[in-house]
């Protein structure tokens, strides 16, 4: 059904679109923390450099194989390898690929993303749903009380076998409704409304935390330079962040760079998502600590962060004006609701994208198919969080079993894997053509990124994998 295969229309679509794909839960609470436990500045410096070194050259690798091939991820990964093979028995690809020169199956790659990006988005869809439930509490005022109150409030719903999973079904619905109009009328529109409403409510939040009397403190965790406390172990957060905040080797980026245009400028594209990305990270913290510091509180990491600490902090910092407070705390678990909407939306395309075109059927099919798969996954992710205790694998429950499948194991050796074939397997004058689109853009950085891609990216995710499983 390639009739149905639409293209983004406007360059903004192009970065908002992918940028949304990007910007989810984790800015709003990993990176900020990070930045604060490892150096402030100084680990924001750090992150910039993993930036560069990891992250624009990676989402190159998927952008390219996505736009080159125009097609889901199984199928784009599978028409570059097929080319290759062409080119090669051409005796047109000189030495460029020699190494891999027996690489079989590259399709198992795209496959692999696919696989990924719906387990992610069953477990993730579980948390998004419990944003929902804090939005609605919120607004008729049920998360008001003191700090005792609040995080039984969280267990008490979390461990519930009912609601969160009602909200998990809404959020994954919600998420069908944008993907089922198309890339256009659905995606890009969506991403148009959506991303600005998400900075919009950042903005108005950073100005209430950092007005706040003592916010300076929380100002200052964050953003101060201790460089004592960078280590080699905060060298590989810091390239981790860079990893996972960008989407790497979730196939998003690939799947999304296939309905881009010819036209689009690659690299300038994925240095503009980069930085937007890292702008509402940064702007994330400054959200949170100024407000934190500003009643004394030293907040944790995760989901205890915003579920359990930010609801007291907005309540105890605005105490003096309750409706602010309150408005903040509804403003606040709307920006949550947005930022997991914009990550799930790519997330379903992935597979959408991929049934419709693999099993020839149509976008509204194939988003059928892919909401029902994510809503099995996320009701057995939400009944594991205590409603049912036996609903574990290898001791872990499921939500946090996908947890680590997905973020330590899958998204590694996917993104490690792309680099592999792109730098090493697929012929140097293919990939020039894309990112130079064609010799219409200069290549002053094709040399440079091509060798940060054979070498650089693939040290650096090794490094992650092997950080996250304690070896390094």
């Amino acid at each position: 059904m390639n009739n149905e295969r639409g293209h983004f229309g406007t360059k903004i679509g192009v970065i908002l679109a992918t940028a949304g794909s990007a910007v989810g839960l984790g800015n709003i609470w990993r990176f900020p923390y990070m930045t604060g436990q490892d150096g402030g500045a100084a680990f924001i410096i750090l992150y910039f450099v993993c930036v560069i070194l990891l992250g624009i050259p990676g989402m190159l690798c998927e952008f390219i194989i996505g736009r080159h091939s125009s097609a889901n991820a199984a199928r784009a990964y599978a028409r570059m390898e097929e080319e290759t093979r062409n080119v090669r028995k051409q005796g047109e690809d000189g030495k460029q690929g020699r190494l891999l020169s027996s690489l079989r199956g590259a399709s198992f790659i795209g496959y692999m993303g696919v696989i990924t990006s719906m387990i992610i988005l069953g477990f993730y869809a579980v948390v998004a749903g419990w944003c929902l439930q804090y939005l609605y509490a919120s607004i008729i005022g049920e998360v008001q009380g003191n700090a005792n109150y609040v995080q039984e409030y969280f267990v008490s719903f979390s461990t519930d076998a009912l609601r969160p999973l009602i909200w998990t079904i809404v959020f994954i619905l919600g998420t069908h409704f944008v993907v089922v109009h198309g890339v256009r009328n659905g995606i890009e529109r969506a991403s148009n409304l959506l991303m600005p409403t998400l900075f919009i409510l950042l903005i108005i939040i950073v100005i209430a935390s950092c007005s706040l009397p003592g916010a300076s403190k929380g100002i200052e965790f964050l953003l101060k330079p201790d460089f004592s406390k960078v280590t080699h172990s905060v060298m590989l957060e810091a390239l981790g962040q860079a990893f996972f905040s960008l989407s790497l080797g979730t196939a998003c980026l690939c799947t999304y760079a296939s309905y881009f245009s010819r036209q689009t400028n690659l690299l300038k594209s994925a240095v503009q998502i980069a930085l937007l990305d890292s702008l509402i990270a940064i702007l994330a913290g400054l959200m949170i600590f100024p407000a934190a510091f500003s009643v004394g509180v030293n907040p944790d990491s995760g989901p205890s962060l915003i579920f359990i600490t930010l609801p007291n902090v907005f309540q105890q910092a605005f105490a003096s004006v309750p409706a602010v407070g309150y408005l903040i705390g509804i403003l606040f678990y709307g920006l949550l609701a947005l930022a997991a909407l914009t990550s799930t939306i790519s997330m379903h395309e992935i597979g959408t994208a991929f049934f419709y075109e693999e099993l020839h059927i149509t976008r509204r099919q194939g988003a059928w198919i892919e909401t029902l798969v994510c809503c099995i996954i996320g009701i057995f992710c939400s009944l594991s969080m205590g409603a049912v205790d036996s609903l574990k694998i290898f001791g872990m429950e499921i939500l946090n079993f996908c947890d680590y499948l997905t973020a330590q194991i899958l998204l590694p050796l996917g993104s490690f894997l792309t680099c592999l074939f792109i730098g090493w397997y697929v012929p140097r004058n293919i990939v020039r053509n894309e990112f130079t689109n064609w010799g219409t853009l200069r290549s002053t950085f094709f040399s440079a990124w091509l060798l940060i891609v054979r070498y650089v990216c693939p040290i650096c995710i090794l490094a992650i994998f092997l950080h996250q499983l304690g070896v390094i």
